[in-house]
């Protein structure tokens, strides 16, 4: 089940999504707003399911109106370990979520949320699942590999898109992709230089391999628009 989770970050723009990442609410069958992200859905198109966070940034008459229409508020205290958005993917994965899709998590005045909200992306709880972060141009997922099992990621989308590989944490190696500009072969990235950005993509359907490590993959779809928007599906 794919859940939408959204944060409470400056959210996307519907029409900026569906161009650059088309297919990336279907299908969809649960969303959470974490706090003020719950402002966002209306403009999305989507139908809340339930709101988490403790309250501190979403206005009380909002709140109200929320739950006069009937939305469930699971409300947690202002003094809590978890961000409101961790607890709302959390809350994602206890009702069943096998991939999720955040989003309202890289905007805003905060920087300290955007880092630790891209950081979520490596939490123990969604080891194995498809996650994606998602904005009007960027879509950023993580790569995890042990020794001895290589692990791989799909990257579809518009030739002529950026795409980055950032080590999280240690070393990324093994690097091996297809498609791309600027081609890797068994390749390290060390974690630390920034030698794996501003690669680009020259096919619809490329692709990246990881022996070992994290690898952070981030795509900016800044190539030119497809002819017939939505024949990408299954993004992201």
């Amino acid at each position: 089940m794919r859940a939408i989770v959204l944060a409470g970050g400056d959210p996307p723009a519907r029409a900026a999504l569906d161009s650059a990442w088309p297919g990336w609410d279907v299908p969809c069958g649960l969303v959470v707003a974490a706090d003020r992200g719950a402002l966002a859905a209306p403009a999305l198109g989507l139908r809340l399911d339930t709101v988490v966070g403790d309250a501190d940034s979403l206005d009380p008459r909002d709140a109200s109106r929320l739950a006069a229409a009937g939305v469930p508020f699971e409300r947690v205290p202002v003094e809590k370990d978890e961000t409101d958005t961790e607890l709302a993917v959390l809350v994602a994965l206890a009702r069943g979520a096998t991939e999720i899709v955040l989003l309202g998590a890289l905007g805003g005045p905060r920087i300290d949320h955007a880092i630790a909200n891209i950081a979520l992306l490596g939490h123990a709880a969604l080891r194995g699942l498809p996650v994606a972060i998602l904005d009007g141009r960027t879509r950023i997922r993580l790569l995890v590999a042990s020794a001895g099992k290589t692990a791989s990621l799909d990257l579809d989308g518009r030739a002529g898109d950026t795409v980055s590989l950032v080590p999280l944490g240690i070393d990324a190696e093994g690097i091996t992709t297809h498609g791309l500009a600027y081609g890797l072969a068994g390749a390290t990235l060390p974690a630390g230089p920034a030698r794996g950005v501003s690669n680009v993509r020259t096919v619809p359907h490329a692709r990246v391999e990881l022996g070992s490590g994290r690898l952070l993959v981030i795509e900016i779809a800044d190539g030119p628009a497809p002819a017939e928007p939505g024949t990408k599906g299954g993004l992201p």
